[in-house]
């Protein structure tokens, strides 16, 4: 699983066009960059071809960008008429940015550079976090990125993205979370408490909404014009993406997916939600159920003896639990497909998809369409790189609205 060649990135609809009126230096700038980012090392008669902008345009704006240290070029690559023509691409060290998710089974700090790709990563596990070991353990991590990039590049960090579940203290009987420990973190805002640790800025975003972006930016997201997103954690929960752009609804429950009903209503009370059903914690529960020790999911043991037939159980209920779910969303929403990863190691992943595409093959599609199944291809960093992509976007992308909602 890769992610889009540069000719299927050429098509992408994320790619934004320049203008070559007076005044729009700064916005011509991000576009430009925002072309190489999309396709890599490209040409100058290249950026103007699909910028729209033209070959003095980008010869002054490239000029600039070199000499501010956000391009550099390559060898010259000689063709079969004319001048050799040099590609320009993002200069690793032109700016760098962290990103964070705050997880119900563990903390991820990542520091990725202009191209973003990650330079640093660190990890936390627990069993529920504790906000004073959070904020503890974030504090040790800056220090340790400002160590890292050294006096000269520490100017050239953008800032922090922070994603982190809208309430962590939700689901807390599931989780086998005391009220006094979820309380502590309804008495938080997080965000905030992170400003406090450092002078950068800090953008926050839900935690699968992150993880969608990164697909959106850096994965397959950026072939497709309107897809759901579901990333399966400790609770499974998803994206949407609309018109090349992620929708988070009013108060953020767009792509809520692991919410999702799984039946009607009856005389027992309201009937289970996706999360209960199709979330990386129910596969625990099943492992302790059995008499099995948690093996976790970073390694392939979960499909190996003992935990085999455990995790295969799961996999049916799961993947007809998703599939009920897309059917539903499909009956909504006119999708290009639906793209599914996870924290899970990579086998585990292409287990759920064959049986959620199996599953979906059962299901009634009468009257709609199936959308297309897909892999994502960033894995269990995806919530902590679209954390830290929100302040490259921020500061370097052309279009301010695809996935920012500013906060105060």
């Amino acid at each position: 699983m890769t992610t889009d060649s540069p000719a299927r990135a050429e098509s992408a609809h994320l790619r934004p066009r320049g203008s070559s009126q007076g005044g729009l230096r700064q916005y011509n700038e991000r576009v430009v960059l925002q072309a190489i980012r999309l396709h890599g090392a490209l040409p100058g008669a290249e950026i103007a071809r699909l910028t729209g902008l033209t070959a003095q345009t980008v010869s002054m704006i490239t000029k600039s960008l070199i000499d501010d240290g956000y391009l550099r070029k390559g060898a010259p690559m000689r063709g079969k008429v004319g001048q050799p023509s040099v590609p320009l691409s993002l200069d690793p060290d032109g700016a760098f940015s962290i990103g964070i998710k705050v997880g119900r089974r563990r903390l991820d700090t990542l520091l990725i550079d202009f191209s973003g790709k990650p330079c640093a990563r660190w990890s936390l596990d627990y069993r529920f976090p504790d906000p004073e070991d959070v904020l503890a353990e974030l504090r040790l991590r800056f220090t340790a990125i400002r160590r890292k990039l050294g006096p000269l590049r520490r100017d050239r960090l953008q800032g922090v993205g922070l994603a982190a579940p809208l309430a962590l203290s939700s689901w807390q009987s599931l989780l086998g979370v005391t009220p006094a420990a979820a309380q502590r973190w309804n008495e938080l805002d997080l965000r905030e408490a992170v400003a406090g640790l450092c002078d950068w800025r800090v953008h926050s975003m839900k935690d699968t909404a992150a993880a969608c972006v990164a697909e959106l930016v850096q994965g397959r997201g950026r072939g497709m014009h309107s897809f759901l997103y579901i990333f399966v954690d400790t609770f499974i929960g998803g994206g949407l993406v609309i018109d090349s752009h992620l929708r988070n609804g009013l108060t953020g429950n767009a792509g809520a997916i692991g919410s999702m009903p799984l039946g009607l209503p009856d005389g027992h009370g309201a009937p289970p939600q996706l999360l209960s059903v199709a979330s990386l914690h129910t596969l625990e529960q099943a492992w302790g159920d059995a008499g099995l020790a948690d093996p976790g999911f970073d390694g392939p043991e979960a499909l190996q003896a003992p935990w085999r037939d455990v995790t295969r159980a799961w996999l049916a209920r799961a993947a007809a639990a998703i599939a009920h779910a897309i059917n539903g969303a499909t009956c909504l929403l006119d999708l290009d497909g639906v793209i599914v990863d996870g924290a899970v190691h990579r086998g585990l992943l292409d287990e759920l998809i064959a049986a959620t595409q199996a599953a979906m093959r059962r299901s009634n599609w009468e009257g709609v369409s199936a959308p297309r199944l897909l892999a994502g291809t960033i894995g269990a960093d995806a919530g902590a790189l679209g954390g830290a992509l929100l302040p490259l976007h921020a500061n370097f992308a052309p279009d301010r609205d695809l996935f920012i909602k500013e906060h105060g």
